[in-house]
C-alpha cells in the first residue's frame, strides 16, 4: 500500500494552476491544427495523445506538408515533426505572446503556415488572443512531471474502459480546448443541443453521448478527479451507486465525480477507474436506454490472439 500511495502524486489545484493556465494556453497553438481534418462525432478529430513525454497532436496532414507537434513536458520542449524535416524549441520562461510568435517562426521553415485563428478559446478571462496575451510565466519543470503523470495513470485506466466498447469512441486524449481527458462514447441518436450554447458545443451534442474523463480542476470547482456524465442527462442520477468510494453525483454540476484523493486511495486505482466507468455506463442503460451489448470482453491482446473469437468471452489476463 506504501508504495502504490508513493506512486500516486498528489494533486492540488492551488498549485497547479500556474503552470496548467499556460500549459492550456500553449497546446492551442497547435491545437488548432486539428481544426483542419475532417470533424469526428464529438470533435474527436481535435484530441492530444498523452505519450511517453508529453502530449502530441495526431498527424496532421496538408497539401504541402505532413506534421505533428510533440509538448514534450518532461523534456522542457516542442518538437514540430514534418515530412520537410524537424524543430526544437524551449518550453521556457516566457509570454504566450512570445511562445506563439517564436513557433509560427519555426514552423515556417518547415513550409508550415500559422494556424488559421489565434482565438484563446475555453478559458474564462483569459486574453483575445494569444498576441495579446503578454504576462510572463515561469516554466516549472516538477510540476509538469506531476501533470504528465496524472494524465498517464489516468489514461491508462480509461482506455482499459474504454477498449470493449463496439460502438463509435474516439481515442482517450487531452481535449486542447478545456483542457480535460476525456473518454467518450457515442450512440448514433439524434439529440437537439441547447441553444445558448456555441457552435462547436452545439455540434459536439449532434447525437446522444457519455463520457468519462480526468480534469485538474478550475477556479470555481478546485478539486482535480475524474468527472462522467450522460447527454442528454437521463433522470434518476441521483439515486444511482457509483462503485467506488468517493464517487458522487453533483446535481449543481449536472456530473458524477470521483475526487483523486478518494481514487487514491483505493486498492487499485487503475480498476476503480474501469469501475467508475462501468458504473456510468449501467447508468445509462437503466436510466436512457442504451444497449448493454455494445459492450464487448474486456480482455487483453494476448488472449485474443491465442483463443477463437468465439470462445473470446473468457475471464480477463492481466
Amino acid at each position: 500500500m506504501g508504495e502504490r500511495q508513493e506512486r500516486w502524486p498528489a494533486l492540488a489545484y492551488s498549485e497547479l494552476a500556474p503552470p496548467i493556465g499556460y500549459l492550456n494556453r500553449i497546446v492551442q497553438v497547435a491545437g488548432k491544427y486539428t481544426l483542419d481534418m475532417p470533424f469526428e462525432a464529438g470533435w474527436g478529430n481535435v484530441v492530444l495523445d498523452v505519450t511517453a513525454r508529453g502530449l502530441r497532436t495526431p498527424t496532421i496532414r496538408e497539401s504541402e506538408v505532413t506534421f505533428s507537434v510533440h509538448y514534450r513536458l518532461l523534456d522542457g520542449d516542442v518538437v514540430i515533426e514534418a515530412d520537410t524535416g524537424c524543430r526544437t524549441l524551449p518550453l521556457a520562461d516566457r509570454s504566450v505572446a512570445s511562445f506563439y510568435r517564436t513557433f509560427c517562426d519555426t514552423a515556417a521553415e518547415l513550409g508550415i503556415s500559422p494556424p488559421r485563428t489565434a482565438l484563446i478559446c475555453e478559458i474564462p478571462g483569459s486574453a483575445r488572443t494569444f498576441q495579446d496575451d503578454r504576462t510572463e510565466h515561469t516554466w516549472n519543470p516538477h510540476a509538469a512531471r506531476r501533470m504528465w503523470k496524472a494524465w498517464n495513470l489516468a489514461s491508462r485506466g480509461l482506455e482499459a474502459w474504454q477498449a470493449p466498447f463496439l460502438g463509435n469512441h474516439p481515442r482517450v486524449g487531452v481535449m486542447w480546448g478545456g483542457f480535460d481527458l476525456s473518454a467518450t462514447r457515442h450512440r448514433a441518436q439524434p439529440t437537439t443541443p441547447r441553444s445558448d450554447r456555441p457552435p462547436f458545443q452545439q455540434n459536439g451534442a449532434l447525437n446522444a453521448y457519455l463520457s468519462v474523463g480526468f480534469a485538474f480542476g478550475s477556479a470555481q470547482a478546485p478539486s482535480p478527479g475524474l468527472y462522467a456524465y450522460i447527454w442528454p442527462q437521463p433522470d434518476g442520477l441521483e439515486t444511482r451507486s457509483w462503485v467506488v468510494d468517493g464517487a458522487a453525483w453533483n446535481p449543481d454540476a449536472g456530473l458524477v465525480r470521483l475526487p483523486w484523493d478518494a481514487l487514491g486511495r483505493t486498492a487499485d486505482p487503475h480498476q476503480a477507474i474501469v469501475a467508475f466507468g462501468d458504473a456510468v455506463y449501467e447508468a445509462a442503460v437503466a436510466l436512457a436506454g442504451w444497449p448493454r451489448d455494445l459492450v464487448g470482453p474486456r480482455v487483453d491482446g494476448w488472449h485474443m490472439s491465442c483463443t477463437p473469437a468465439q470462445t473470446a468471452a473468457g475471464p480477463p489476463h492481466h
